[in-house]
């Protein structure tokens, strides 16, 4: 204890580490009224941080070549000590961690927490969102099944819907004319290297901005819940007298990060191939084309919405008008009232909005 003592002494007269620990754990104060939801960053951090781990250590064995990568993968399920395990937590953890990043904006829209001044805090993760799909999109095909070959062919090919560009884009995309060994080098290089790299500096920034500007308090349980920001100069939300993040809002967080690790290892021992669909089990075919191919459950929506519209173009269409609202809400929505029950057209498009995705979700499911 003398030695680490000594040793915390020595690092404090060099970067003053005490007073950095006090400013920024137990001087940083949050909102007394600060609720279990904002616990989902610091589960998304864990989620990232497993993908991160288990990612490198699949990458010692996992070969990106058309003629090895399922027979790598098939040898880190069977031949790999705790492969199977290792190979399981990447891939049930990028499921959960899609859904854990939906309930995040899910809970910010609700709250409110993305109007002004805090559109850039919305913006970065609405890309930080997309960045994340992107992540999904690519790794999907790494274990070259007939499910991600086939599941790629399918997302690459509606992009050629776009006008003029749209053939030159699939073609950039698999590095040819057909989903093949180029395809598979491409989005390697993106799933292991360019991706997590953008998404590390984008949480970097988010999280930046999160310090910068301050946590926005929770409307529940105030009297006065309108959004009271004004002028044009900054100003940091601060919250005196509220609750220091550490020791107390640390527990939270620690809890709640406690339970998604449950609910993670749960699906994990008791029910691994709830993400795996039969078609994931065997070798990619490019002349065995499966009877139904559907992609993840994240993006059935945008796959049936497809199916739904006479052209492909029709429906990429609607999907990037959807999208580009969703990302310049916090500019078109300049409303002062925060409180959800206090806001009958929001809760009429957040409700409706969340059935519709559900709908289209379970229609692409079964359709």
């Amino acid at each position: 204890m003398k030695l680490a003592g000594k040793l915390v002494d020595w690092i404090d007269v060099r970067i003053g580490v005490r007073d950095l620990v006090a400013r920024e754990l137990t001087g940083y104060l949050l909102p007394r009224n600060i609720n279990a939801w904002y616990s989902l960053g610091s589960i998304l951090l864990t989620a990232f941080a497993i993908q991160v781990v288990t990612g490198i250590l699949l990458l010692v064995y996992y070969v990106p070549h058309a003629d090895k990568a399922f027979a790598s993968v098939t040898t880190i399920m069977n031949d790999v000590p705790f492969g199977w395990l290792i190979r399981l937590l990447h891939a049930v953890g990028s499921n959960m961690m899609v859904l854990a990043l939906l309930l995040h904006m899910l809970s910010v829209l609700w709250m409110g927490s993305y109007k002004r001044p805090r559109e850039l805090n919305w913006l970065s993760g609405f890309i930080l969102f997309n960045l994340v799909t992107a992540a999904c999109l690519t790794g999907y095909l790494l274990p070259w099944s007939q499910l991600s070959f086939w599941a790629t062919t399918v997302a690459t090919n509606s992009v050629g819907a776009i006008p003029v560009i749209g053939q030159h884009l699939v073609e950039f995309l698999r590095g040819g004319t057909l989903v093949g060994a180029p395809t598979l080098g491409r989005f390697f290089a993106l799933h292991v290297a360019v991706i997590p790299l953008v998404i590390a500096a984008l949480v970097g920034a988010h999280l930046f901005l999160l310090q910068r500007i301050g946590i926005s308090s929770p409307p529940f349980g105030l009297e006065d819940t309108a959004n009271r920001w004004r002028g044009d100069a900054f100003r940091h939300e601060s919250h005196p007298g509220g609750i220091p993040f550490f020791p107390n809002y640390l527990l939270q967080d620690l809890t709640s990060i406690s339970l998604y690790l449950a609910c993670f290892m749960a699906v994990v021992f008791f029910d691994p191939y709830l993400f795996f669909p039969q078609e994931a089990f065997f070798p990619a075919n490019q002349y065995l084309t499966p009877a139904r191919i559907k992609p993840e459950w994240y993006f059935l929506p945008n796959y049936q919405t497809l199916k739904i519209f006479p052209s492909e173009l029709l429906g990429l269409s609607v999907q990037g008008v959807a999208m580009t609202l969703l990302a310049l809400l916090p500019f078109l929505d300049r409303g002062e009232e925060r409180h959800p029950l206090k806001r009958r057209v929001f809760r009429i498009c957040y409700g409706g909005g969340i059935l519709l995705w559900l709908g289209l979700m379970v229609w692409g499911h079964y359709s």
